[in-house]
Order: structure tokens, then sequence, then C-alpha cells
């Protein structure tokens, strides 16, 4: 069974439990799936989601209480106690069915280890863009430290770039009120990464929050106090992209976790999104269409 979750890592969540959108979308019921008793959940130490926003907690918990938990709660069984699992994903939706007042709760139940157990929860969490960066930077780091994951394979657990999984980790060596302004979302995985390389990072950090700075704001605070900018690159036909452009394909590049490239000329032009396999295309068409549905 490990061996089966392992191969599907890639391919996403979605193959392995069915949908993984919206809790009021109707989805089938995955193989394997049972009810269970709720005191017999757990909630995982390892989860790299840490944040559980209120608001968020209420709507889902309105809805819970409405039509139930639709989507099975992924556990793994917990070794040398019966009848008790810890949860891989969808700890939200059993804090919410809590919350609802529920007595069951629909499970898919996984025979895995730590790493695949660690590897899926951060799957999902960055699928569905439930983490914030420092969550996310903290999720990379316990799968680089603690399992001896490359940064090049959790890019591919993950489906996405090694430069954005690298970019990512290096959020923790920011001082810890600067990653307390990631993990309130008043920085955003942009605006951390202009920092880095500052001498006093937590003043600029406060400067951006209080004038309320963009990211290409905030890198020119950072060319002011010393830190280079990146280079503008050449497009093919010579023409040297403008600030602006080369801006946007950061953020499109941080928002996918894969190269993006804008060719414009006079407002007009294409998008390009490199992917290295069928894996990180099926990531992009998932992301679209979640979208959509929206």
């Amino acid at each position: 069974m490990a061996d089966e979750a392992r191969s599907r890592l890639g391919r996403g969540l979605a193959s392995l439990i069915g949908d993984v959108g919206g809790e009021s979308a109707k989805a089938e019921r995955p193989r394997g799936a049972r009810r269970v008793p709720i005191e017999f959940l757990r909630a995982n130490p390892r989860n790299p989601r840490r944040a559980f926003a209120e608001a968020e907690l209420d709507e889902l918990t309105s809805s819970i209480r409405e039509r139930g938990v639709i989507q099975p709660i992924v556990v793994r069984p917990v070794r040398g106690a019966p009848d008790a699992f810890e949860i891989i994903a969808g700890e939200r939706r059993w804090r919410a069915a809590q919350r609802a007042g529920l007595h069951e709760v629909p499970i898919v139940p996984l025979d895995v280890g730590d790493t695949e157990a660690l590897e899926i929860a951060i799957i999902e969490n960055v699928q569905r863009a439930d983490l914030n960066a420092l969550e996310e930077a903290r999720g990379y780091h316990a799968l680089a430290d603690d399992f001896r994951r490359s940064q090049e394979d959790i890019a591919r657990i993950v489906g996405k770039s090694r430069s954005h999984v690298a970019n990512m980790m290096r959020l923790t060596r920011l001082p810890e009120a600067v990653q307390a302004l990631i993990a309130s979302g008043e920085l955003s995985a942009g605006h951390a990464r202009a920092l880095l390389s500052l001498a006093d990072p937590e003043a600029a950090a406060k400067k951006i929050v209080a004038q309320g700075l963009s990211v290409r704001q905030a890198e020119e605070l950072a060319h002011e106090a010393g830190v280079p900018q990146r280079p503008q690159v050449k497009p093919r036909g010579g023409k040297t992209k403008d600030a602006d452009t080369v801006a946007l394909e950061r953020r499109l590049s941080d928002a996918l976790g894969m190269s993006v490239s804008i060719d414009d000329r006079d407002g007009r032009g294409a998008v390009s999104i490199r992917y290295r396999d069928l894996e990180q295309l099926d990531a992009i068409i998932r992301r679209l269409e979640a979208n959509k549905t929206s």
C-alpha cells in the first residue's frame, strides 16, 4: 500500500482520494472509505499547516453542519493503539466537524510511513494553496532535514521547480519577527525574498508593512540598501525586458512554482509556462480548472 501511495504522489492527492475541491462539492466515495467515531482521530504533529483561520473554520463548520463531511479525511493507523488514527490530510475538516458536533467522520486509511505521510500532507496543502509561505518552507525543511530529501526530490514530489523549493526554504533564515509577519500574511513570499540579503531585514519589513509596499517596491528598497537587482533579460529577438515585465514573470513563477516567461510587444504577447514533465503539466491544469469552478 505504501508503494501504491508513493507512486501516486506526483499526480496529486486528487488521484488518491478523489476530488480535493471545495467541501460543498459532490465527490464519489473513494475506495476503502469508511466512517469511524470522531474521537478515533488525532492531529498529526508534523502537519506543515499551523494556522487555521477562525473565519474559514466557521464557514466550513456551517457547511458541515448542513451537509456533513463530504470528502473523507486521509489517515493512517497509529501503531500499538487500536481504533486510533493519525490525520495525514484533512485536519481542517476534522476540526470543523468537531465544532459542528458530529459523532462520526468518513476516513480513508493508508498504510504509509512518516516520510510518505508528510509528503502527502504537503502535497495536499500546496495544491489547495492552504499553506502560508513560512509553513510551506518549514514543510520542505522537514522533508530535507528529517527524511534526507534533496531539493530536487522535494520539487518532484510537490510538482514545483527546484528553484521555487530552494527560495522558499531560504525564508527560514529571516529573523523571527519577520517570519511572524510572513505567517500572519502581512508579508508575501515575494516581499520576504527581497529581504534575505539585507543587513537589517526586520526594519525593512516593518517599513514594507507600514507603507503597504508592493513586492516591486520592496525590491527597490533592497536595491537602495545595496542589494543588486536581478539583471534584465533579453527574450528572443534581442529586446531587453523592462523591469515591470520581469517583476510580473517573477510573480507568476512564485505563484505556480514553475518558470514563467512573458513576451510582451506593445501590450500584446504571450505567456509561456515551462513544465518539467506531464505531472507538472497536470498540476497546472488542475489549478486552472479549480479557479474556473471557484
